[in-house]
């Protein structure tokens, strides 16, 4: 599972026209998932996304996480973060896996992700052509990969 996460000041989705899921302060997570992804792997994304200390303390140090802040937390699911483009000009997606797995491993996400203390967590629509408008704080983009690549 990869995730890149944006400090956002706010950030929002847009789907034929509507926003259907906006936030204010906080992170927004894109979210890629493979065919063989786990509970663990999920376990893991969660845990570094509402811990990770860039949000900046009194002093201006980056020493405090969203949950310290009241963050709020946009997911919005991103198959091409597993796009690999080594080989040709078009890029393979094989490792995304099929879609009905994919969905549900989403689905399972955001619930475990609910479960967490976070001010607010709103999402996207899963395998919909989004428009996603990030208002990057600072910038501070951070990447995931529960494999530990990166």
């Amino acid at each position: 599972m990869r995730a890149v996460i944006q400090r956002v000041q706010s950030s929002s989705v847009t789907v034929d026209g509507q926003v259907i899921a906006q936030i204010g302060r906080g992170f927004n997570l894109l979210l890629g998932i493979k065919e063989d992804d786990t509970e663990q792997d999920m376990d893991y994304i969660i845990q570094k996304a509402v811990n990770l200390r860039v949000f900046e303390d009194d002093e201006g140090k980056m020493n405090l996480s969203l949950l310290d802040v009241g963050g709020e937390l946009l997911v919005v699911s991103q198959f091409t973060l597993y796009g690999d483009c080594r080989k040709g000009r078009r890029p393979s997606f094989s490792r995304s896996g099929p879609v009905a797995a994919a969905r549900e491993k989403y689905q399972r996400f955001v619930e475990k992700l609910r479960q967490q203390p976070v001010a607010k967590i709103e999402t996207g629509e899963f395998q919909a052509d989004m428009t996603v408008d990030i208002v990057n704080d600072g910038p501070v983009t951070l990447l995931l990969d529960s494999e530990k690549q990166f």
